[in-house]
């Protein structure tokens, strides 16, 4: 008699060899495609319906993948990429799907021909190492305080987003932003923080032409008392706390037991001097605004609007950091322990101003912030939520120039100098590597053929002209028109690419490619979905060795 082997058909089920790799480089090739048509000025919007219902009209790569559903191992892996590159560099999220994809897209040819993965990898990462000697001999160093260069450089790398119709804007906007709040840390390195100093507030209503930056801070709060509290102040001490003005709660519950009825009204007066204590405490300093993250009490409004200082209560962390920075006022625990030096006085004016149905906060004028609040206008939400996309890469893209001042040239002629000079270094590369190195050097002309095909013009006819031009590695500067699809100068045009954006792309592209490649197998253990309608749980089958012979089975 046969003995049984117990086979777990529904929990475990793997995939190996070069199925595996035909799979993955499919999958992959069909996340490229999905946002191949968005690279480029004259690139096609997505219309997205989200997780909540909502509607996202969009061209950024990133934005996209983010709301695909994807089951796929491998096409999870490459929306990563995306992502990866938009918290890194902020740009270049689909230039470095599309580059990935074309990577593993030339790879299979080797993966038919019974070439290792291994040996692929190797010469892929020989080929990033020679295209990033090239980006270095190629890049110019720019002086970050020409303005119109730099705003030339940022214009370039929106040009290809939606708000490119609205012209220098979002460049001006982005570079205001950015020139405010860097820091300089000494030895010539500047740190500018996007994400905690500069607040994007969006407001429906207006033009989009009155968006601007603030030299401060605004926020959504009105003062506590508006009818006894000042609601305009010229050159106002500011105070700052994170610690309530009210009474006291125990931490956890506590019951009072009171046996006289006096005792009653001191307990009352108790909580009453508790409040004025720190009430007088504050008022010492002569504020005219006191801003607590936590709760205000009745009491304290009294208080207050009597010394004539406005107040308002329950801030949020973020903006009370960003008003510290903007008139240099220092967020104090304990009123007790305030001094003459937390007290901000670097703000020109404090107002609080109605913006359709709400009233907003304004603190500007500042003489030197460190923070600010950029405000944005416009038609509708959809149009307001890409303006802040776009505005947020073009941020990203000013922040990296301004940590490394180099540009490379846009438009393809980058990836066209870096595939002529390494199909030239190949001929000098030995053995079996030469032909894969070849194929990456082939790769990267997706790029300009991409934005030809964008373009809408003959894209064989336009890559030979390319091709020929960038024979010998050299001008390095010409590339493709993304508007017209004409070949063109683009030193002529001032299309630009940041150099760390340029090099990021490359690294994260190949090196995810070579990832994808390196995998052999696939086990999963998510139990396949049940047909409809079958209520029962799915149990081992339990099969005799004669059945289990065809069978994969899973190694020990």
């Amino acid at each position: 008699m046969q003995s049984p082997v117990l086979v777990l058909k529904d929990s475990l089920t793997r995939e190996s060899g070069s199925k595996v790799h035909h799979a993955n480089i499919q999958a992959s090739k069909a996340v490229a495609d999905i946002i191949r048509t968005t690279l480029g000025p004259r690139s096609m919007l997505k219309m997205l319906l989200d997780a909540q219902g909502g509607i996202v009209v969009t061209n950024d790569g990133n934005a996209i993948l983010r709301e695909l559903d994807i089951a796929h191992p491998a096409a999870k892996s490459m929306i990563e990429l995306s992502r990866t590159q938009d918290e890194e560099v902020g740009d270049g999220t689909t230039s470095v799907i599309v580059l990935a994809g074309e990577m593993l897209h030339v790879a299979e040819a080797f993966i038919d021909k019974k070439y290792h993965p291994t040996v692929i990898c190797r010469a892929y990462i020989k080929a990033l190492e020679d295209a990033l000697a090239v980006l270095d001999k190629i890049s110019m160093s720019i002086d970050v305080n020409d303005r119109s260069m730099m705003l030339g450089l940022v214009k370039s790398c929106i040009g290809t987003k939606f708000t490119s119709q609205f012209g220098d804007l979002i460049a001006d906007l982005a570079l205001d932003a950015t020139t405010t709040v860097g820091v300089d840390l000494g030895q010539g390195i500047r740190e500018v923080d996007i994400k905690k100093y500069i607040k994007v507030e969006k407001i429906p209503g207006g033009q989009l032409e009155d968006s601007k930056v603030l030299k401060g801070v605004m926020f959504n709060k009105d003062v506590v008392v508006p009818g006894k509290m000042k609601r305009k102040i010229i050159n106002p001490r500011i105070i700052l706390l994170d610690c309530p003005l009210e009474y006291k709660k125990g931490e956890n519950q506590t019951n009072a037991e009171l046996v006289r009825e006096e005792d009653w009204a001191i307990l009352l007066k108790m909580e009453e001097e508790y409040i004025e204590n720190i009430c007088v405490q504050i008022l010492k300093f002569k504020p005219d605004l006191v801003i607590t993250e936590k709760g205000l009490s009745d009491l304290a409004c009294h208080y207050f609007s009597k010394a004539g200082v406005s107040a308002i209560r329950r801030l949020r962390k973020t903006d009370n950091n960003r008003i510290a920075k903007a008139c240099g006022a220092v967020i104090v625990n304990r009123p007790d322990e305030l001094q003459e030096s937390d007290v901000g006085t670097g703000a020109g004016l404090f107002e609080v101003k109605k913006i359709g149905d709400e009233f907003f906060s304004f603190i500007v004028d500042c003489k030197d912030p460190k923070a600010c609040t950029i405000l944005l206008r416009g038609a509708s939400k959809d149009l307001l939520n890409e303006v802040e996309r776009n505005l947020q890469d073009a941020m990203s893209v000013a922040r990296n120039i301004l940590k490394h001042p180099k540009l490379v040239p846009g438009g393809g002629a980058t990836e066209l100098t870096v595939s002529a000079t390494l199909k030239q270094k190949s001929s000098s590369i030995e053995g079996i590597e030469k032909w894969p190195y070849e194929a990456a050097a082939v790769a990267f002309e997706a790029i300009p053929r991409t934005l030809a095909q964008n373009c809408g013009v003959n894209v064989i006819r336009t890559m030979t002209a390319l091709q020929g031009k960038h024979a010998n590695g050299e001008n390095a500067w010409t590339g493709i028109d993304g508007n017209s699809g004409e070949i063109a100068d683009m030193k002529e045009l001032k299309i630009w690419d940041a150099y760390n954006v340029k090099a990021q792309t490359f690294k994260t592209a190949i090196e995810a490619a070579s990832m994808l490649l390196r995998i052999d197998d696939i086990v999963s253990g998510i139990k396949k979905r049940q047909a409809p309608g079958s209520n029962q749980p799915s149990k081992p089958t339990i099969e005799t060795e004669g059945d289990a012979d065809n069978e994969q089975m899973i190694p020990e």
